[in-house]
């Protein structure tokens, strides 16, 4: 049987989500063999969730009982959960179900049982996920994985923001038209403006946490956000996303360094002969912003602004790994062409910038937006 996976085999704050069993983990007792008087909550858990909502981590349940438990013991634990697995099936199933509905990478989960078997299933499918028992939690509480380095307004309005997604993916679905008429019709605004002072928590806390739409592989310092935003040879940009179904604030960011020296080589070491070109440092974007038009929008941005200025090459460097593949495939269809980036596991997206700009949708505005 399997044990808990010990703390710090992962970075700081990496687990996003919990997903709980009910029996004997969230409740103390079976819900099923409850009769009419249905179980309390567990000694100690309803201040753990409490405790983790507040840092920005969310919360589902995976269990083998009626959806009727799940609405139980959010009540009596005072939890908002922003999915529930609730059925008969093997419990990494569910746990794959909850990870592609949150858009959530298996090893940013965590899974709490107490059965040594249904933890030992789990690991067993899926590796990447940290597999806890329910005593284990009140340490685990403490650990790096559930400690992120900074909390944002955004990061406590997390699971609200979750539940705005399922409304907006329910009124897509039933939606009849393409998904730019759907986006016009719920009013999805994004803005695009340069990063200020106020905006440094919230920047380093999206490159902790990106990781599908994370351009550099690694996060930054609040000092290195502060450092680039007061530096006249870099600009650093924030996207924000609304709609009519909630604000979901800063959802994305991008440095960017304009021109060459006379030796085609940048500060940073991206070299490119001739003058006039765009390196994109940093670009990252949350998952909650996936489907909904933004990465196309800040490309199509960034591409706009660079030819706008004269340059004649748009260049990202990117890290080449197993979880920003979504971001090279945008990449790709915004018509960057991948080169060896001159060490391994990077590649340099170019993007020759000769021909007309893409249009800009009509809900993309901002200071300064060309």
């Amino acid at each position: 049987m399997t044990g808990p996976v010990k703390a710090g085999t992962v970075k700081t704050g990496t687990v996003k989500c919990v997903v709980w069993d009910i029996d004997n983990t969230l409740l103390s007792g079976v819900y099923l063999e409850s009769g009419q008087q249905l179980p309390p909550v567990a000694p100690g858990m309803a201040a753990v969730l409490s405790e983790l909502t507040a840092r920005g981590i969310v919360h589902a349940i995976a269990s083998r009982n009626p959806l009727a438990a799940a609405t139980h013991a959010a009540q009596v634990t005072g939890c908002d959960f922003v999915a529930a697995e609730c059925g008969w099936g093997r419990k990494s199933d569910a746990v794959a179900r909850i990870a592609a509905e949150l858009n959530i990478a298996a090893d940013a989960l965590a899974f709490v049982d107490d059965d040594p078997y249904e933890r030992a299933e789990v690991t067993f499918a899926l590796p990447p996920v940290l597999v806890l028992s329910p005593e284990d939690m009140a340490d685990a509480v403490g650990w790096p994985e559930f400690s992120p380095s900074v909390v944002t307004p955004e990061a406590r309005r997390r699971a609200a923001m979750y539940a705005q997604r399922r409304r907006r993916l329910a009124a897509e679905r039933s939606f009849g038209g393409s998904r730019e008429e759907f986006l016009r019709s719920c009013g999805t605004r994004v803005t695009i403006a340069a990063a200020a002072a106020a905006d440094v928590p919230r920047l380093h806390e999206l490159s902790e946490r990106t990781s599908q739409f994370n351009s550099a592989g690694a996060g930054l310092t609040e000092e290195e956000f502060r450092s680039l935003i007061s530096s006249p040879a870099s600009g650093v940009l924030t996207v924000r996303l609304r709609d009519t179904f909630g604000d979901d604030g800063m959802v994305g960011a991008c440095v960017t360094e304009h021109g060459v020296t006379e030796h085609g080589v940048t500060e940073h070491g991206v070299t490119e002969h001739g003058a006039g070109g765009w390196t994109v440092r940093l670009l990252m974007m949350s998952c909650r912003a996936m489907g909904r038009g933004v990465i196309e929008a800040l490309l199509a941005w960034l591409t706009r602004s660079a030819a706008q200025e004269g340059a004649r090459v748009l260049r990202v460097p990117c890290a080449v790994n197993d979880r920003n593949v979504p971001l090279r495939l945008a990449l790709a269809a915004a018509g960057f062409r991948a080169a060896d980036g001159g060490e391994a596991g990077r590649a340099v997206f170019r993007l020759d910038l000769g021909g007309r700009p893409p249009e800009l949708p009509d809900w993309v505005s901002g200071a300064g937006a060309p």
